[in-house]
């Protein structure tokens, strides 16, 4: 591995170090620019703000599962995402119910049907 080449002031004659008398002698940039150039500076605040945002949570799967959609590259949370909502579209997800112990938890609609003998 290379390293970096240092800092050459004398390559960047264009760009000398700042002095004191300098940094003295400096305006802000409203004072000194016209607005129709500062006007191109301003921050637009990122991104616009949608309705909806997305909502940041912790949530345990088991570790097939994430293994399983992390194979399928980037973009795997989003994926897991569009299949909870179809899944909810569908009327799949009507109801949750807890079962005593925790962790034991039952889905309406999507157990599997059993077989009479």
């Amino acid at each position: 591995m290379t390293s970096k080449p240092k800092f050459n002031p004398a390559l960047h004659d264009d760009n000398p170090e700042w002095t004191k008398e300098m940094f003295e002698r400096a305006r802000p940039a409203k004072d000194v620019l016209p607005e129709s150039i500062l006007s191109q500076f301003k921050n637009k605040g990122g991104r616009p703000r949608i309705e909806r945002p997305k909502e940041a949570i912790k949530l345990r799967i088991d570790a097939d599962v994430v293994e399983a959609f992390r194979k399928t590259g980037p973009g795997w949370q989003t994926r897991i995402n569009l299949m909870l909502r179809s899944a909810l579209s569908d009327g799949k997800i009507k109801k949750v119910h807890l079962g005593k112990r925790m962790g034991k938890i039952s889905v309406v609609g999507s157990r599997p049907k059993r077989k009479r003998a």
